[in-house]
């Protein structure tokens, strides 16, 4: 629990020190999951801890979220999944820092559905790489609004290794699957 704390401290810190615009939204429970399954094995974890902050001004968005998040329906799924895959004692989370791009196209003062492209760093298991990926919001008030985005990644970009003995049952490429909604953190002045 103290982890999670300081996580939402210092991102909320690094946030406000980085002079974002007003207009920002937030969340502490981001939905997560993944699916790694085959033809021989059902491989899926969900986390319902994830955190978010997203400033519509800027279109900077970030998520964070502890490895050890993750439920399983079998539990030695789980323990396999932290302690031999993951290793989340080493690599205690998981973190994205990115931008939309066209952040104009989304009118917040609108509702409805709004395409676009996120580009950014996925921080994974010590490892962090680019990625872009599309992302769906959709604004359902002033206040109020939701991101769904999916995207794939293999697990060997990561260095994350899977014994011989269980190959066939784990999937080498990871479908993943983020979904917030975010309530305004900070409101926005009104335009003259």
């Amino acid at each position: 629990m103290a982890i999670k704390r300081t996580v939402i401290i210092l991102i909320a810190y690094c946030f406000f020190l980085t002079g974002f615009a007003q207009g920002k939204y937030f969340t502490r429970v981001g939905t997560v999951s993944f699916q790694a399954s085959t033809d021989m094995e059902e491989v899926e974890g969900v986390n319902k801890t994830a955190l978010a902050i997203f400033d519509s001004a800027t279109g900077q968005l970030e998520f964070a979220l502890l490895i050890k998040g993750f439920e399983f329906k079998n539990a030695l799924m789980q323990d396999h999944f932290n302690e031999n895959y993951m290793e989340s004692s080493k690599y205690p989370k998981a973190l994205f820092k990115g931008q939309i791009l066209h952040i104009d196209s989304i009118q917040f003062k609108k509702t409805g559905f709004y395409p676009v492209t996120v580009t950014g760093t996925l921080q994974l298991h010590g490892v962090t790489k680019d990625i872009e990926m599309p992302c769906m919001f959709r604004v359902l008030n002033d206040e109020t609004l939701t991101s769904e985005l999916e995207l794939s990644i293999e697990l060997r970009d990561y260095k994350i290794s899977v014994p011989r003995i269980v190959k066939d049952k784990i999937a080498p490429t990871v479908k993943i699957q983020v979904y917030c909604s975010y309530e305004v953190l900070i409101v926005p002045p009104p335009t003259q």
